[in-house]
């Protein structure tokens, strides 16, 4: 049997400049390398166990030290291997990252008479020569807000920095040091409540860094054309069709590089939502110009469900299935020896690994089996969701593909609390298709990242017709999101909600209440299980 080979995956792979973002912990490491990447440079996540010689093999172009939660002063605090800095390489530090290169490099970080969060008042201070501002702070207002989020602040900077800028309670919440590349900043220029933060990550990357920033959807279909060819040659794969963009977009792509060596499988696994097996057929059948063939394995996935409650288990016995699904149609294409995915990078890092905690074993990671007859080719594994549908634009989808929700692997089955069965997932199907029926006569469609229904595992006594019942609730959730890091529930106006509610009660039969669910992701995640 063939294990998974390394993924394919555009920017990764030493084709662009890319900036390392190490994460300390902090709340908005994704949305740092976001950043990165709105700045034209391709980014990645790494932890701080990486040490120097690592880093030095990947050969980036920069670092970010990231925020984050602990005090460089208790025993256990995150640190990184101090040979980094002799790699020299251009270091932005955030926060937590910034007082780490202070402690490193000569500088003081100590405890004020109270910390700053939220949004702060910034003072640039003069240099020498008159200027203000430095690298970092060049050409902005000598006032400005920024967003602190600190107890412990930098009270003397580096050996041989200079300070760029201060607050009441941080005399140090900027510095750099051009001659040895380190920069550091107070405060988060990453979040949108710093209004000029991209200009400062802007500038470490363009002034500090060097780089130009040509990484673009243009430059990366380009790369991943070219390691998808090294990588399948002359064989045939397959791609696992779902009906979501991420699928479809890396069916477009796969199918740029090699032609007619890929085939398409959707598998029917009876966990879809209402008619969506005839309308992913007919939409992709329409547009994608691909070879497309349909397995309904319906009762082959309810079989390996029975008695399954637990959500990862659920994901593992899915993304099994799926495998083998997969691996049975090998035989009427060709025996295909490649096996296309749609994985994102949000995928991989819920996922978990040896260095992060695994939130959600996604269907086509953590789920997968250990022994998969196929190599994978995982063109999108880097990318996050708008950049896979700004993917799919350029390759020349149509929006009715690159715009639709999200959907997971696993289906149904992960908005099923507890165990699926063929009644639940009909129950489901019927109120899901109310909540999108009633959103999209509404207009709201646009405006929300993800809708759908839940059918909770409890039942809850109501009065219906003069008598009493005892139903499941239905749960509705709707967030809006960028990239599905982090969420916030929608706002839907209590009139639609009403008729949400009216309709899944009176047309959806074991069902006496609806819920409307209001917690952001953090906390929560966006589905349920």
């Amino acid at each position: 049997m063939k294990s998974a080979s390394a993924a394919s995956a555009p920017g990764g792979d030493g084709a662009f400049d890319t900036v390392l973002v190490v994460d300390f912990g902090a709340q908005y490491a994704q949305l740092i390398a976001r950043r990165v990447r709105e700045a034209g440079v391709y980014s990645e996540i790494v932890p701080p166990s990486i040490g120097a010689d690592e880093i030095a093999r990947r050969a980036p172009s920069g670092l970010i030290f990231s925020g984050g939660p602990a005090s460089v002063h208790v025993d256990g605090a995150p640190s990184i291997d101090p040979g980094v800095y002799d790699l020299g390489l251009p270091i932005l530090g955030i926060c937590y990252g910034a007082q780490l290169i202070a402690q490193q490099n000569g500088g003081t970080v100590g405890r004020t008479d109270r910390g700053e969060y939220g949004r702060t008042s910034m003072s640039l201070l003069a240099a020498g020569d008159g200027t203000s501002g430095g690298c970092l702070l060049g050409g902005l207002p000598s006032e400005q807000t920024v967003w602190m989020s600190h107890f412990d602040a930098i009270v003397e900077a580096p050996n041989d920095a200079l300070v760029l800028a201060a607050t009441s309670d941080a005399p140090v919440a900027a510095f750099e040091d051009r001659r040895r590349g380190l920069y550091g900043v107070q405060f988060h220029p990453e979040v949108v409540h710093t209004p000029h933060g991209q200009h400062v990550i802007q500038q470490f990357i363009h002034e500090g860094c060097g780089l130009v920033g040509d990484w673009n959807m243009s430059s990366v279909i380009d790369s991943a054309v070219e390691l998808i060819r090294t990588q399948v040659g002359d064989a045939n794969a397959i791609c696992g069709l779902s009906g979501g963009v991420d699928s479809a977009v890396a069916a477009a792509l796969v199918h740029r590089a090699i032609g007619d060596q890929l085939t398409c499988v959707f598998v029917d696994t009876g966990l879809m939502r209402l008619d969506e097996g005839t309308q992913v057929i007919e939409t992709f059948g329409r547009h994608m110009g691909i070879r497309l063939i349909s397995v309904d394995a319906g009762e082959r996935f309810f079989a390996a469900l029975v008695g399954v409650t637990e959500p990862e288990a659920k994901r593992k016995a899915i993304g099994e299935l799926f495998i083998r699904v997969f691996e049975d149609a090998k035989a009427e294409l060709d025996d295909a020896a490649f096996l296309v995915q749609g994985t994102l990078y949000p995928d991989v890092i819920e996922s978990g690994n040896e260095h992060a905690a695994t939130i959600k074993s996604h269907h086509n990671v953590g789920g997968l089996p250990d022994d998969i007859d196929f190599a994978l080719v995982e063109p999108l594994r880097s990318l996050f969701k708008d950049e896979v549908r700004r993917l799919g634009s350029e390759l020349g989808l149509p929006d009715e593909i690159v715009l639709r929700q999200p959907f997971p692997g696993p289906g149904l089955a992960v908005r099923i609390i507890g165990e699926v069965t063929p009644e639940k997932v009909a129950t489901l199907q019927h109120a899901d298709h109310i909540v999108r029926e009633e959103l999209r006569r509404a207009g709201l469609e646009g405006e929300i990242w993800q809708s759908f229904a839940v059918l909770a595992d409890i039942r809850s006594v109501g009065v219906m017709g003069d008598e009493r019942t005892y139903g499941h609730p239905i749960i509705i959730r709707a967030v809006t999101s960028e990239d599905a890091m982090t969420a916030d529930w929608a706002r839907i106006p209590y009139d639609v909600l009403e008729t949400m509610s009216s309709r899944v009660i009176n047309e959806v039969p074991g069902i006496n209440r609806v819920a409307y669910d209001i917690t952001s992701k953090p906390p929560g995640t966006i589905e349920w299980e």
